[in-house]
């Protein structure tokens, strides 16, 4: 329980600070998401030398799907996702594939949380076929007051 607290509190910094980057490009902000996220849940593995190696390696591997999901999904797409995290209740999933890229995306909220004393907020699960490969990616994200939502930790 103390590890689940560690990682979603390291989450949350992590997507507080990418917040406050407003020069950051999607794929950027994918990209170290992706990294921090795949790095934590690395450290869940393995003993001594080979937890640092459970590390490395999902760090590295969060940052790759994170960064390839983040490229990819263009203002349709978000606002798609969007959509799913205001009106679709837990684990139902929306569907849609991107005309113009050919990438298909299911946006699945599971569980509805509170973070920085902000009660509407939804971790999810972003799966993507991009290219024929693939990719799956779990954040959370919170309505601000003006309705929009803004991803807490991707």
């Amino acid at each position: 329980m103390m590890k689940r607290t560690f990682i979603a509190f390291i989450s949350i910094l992590v997507g507080i600070s990418l917040a406050s980057c407003s020069n950051m490009s999607k794929q950027d902000i994918g990209t170290v998401s992706g990294g921090v996220i795949g790095g934590l849940v690395g450290s869940q593995f393995g003993g001594g030398s080979g937890k640092l190696v459970a590390v490395g390696v999902g760090a590295l591997a969060g940052a790759l799907i994170g960064g390839a999901i983040g490229k990819n999904m263009d203002d349709t797409d978000r606002l798609k996702m969007t959509q799913a995290l205001e009106t679709n209740k837990l684990n139902q999933p929306a569907y849609w594939q991107n005309q113009k890229s050919g990438s298909s995306y299911t946006v699945t909220p599971t569980k509805n949380v509170t973070v920085d004393g902000n009660p509407y907020c939804r971790e999810y699960t972003t799966t993507a076929i991009i290219a024929g490969k693939k990719q799956q990616m779990y954040g959370t994200a919170c309505r601000k007051p003006d309705g929009t939502w803004e991803m807490a930790a991707s």
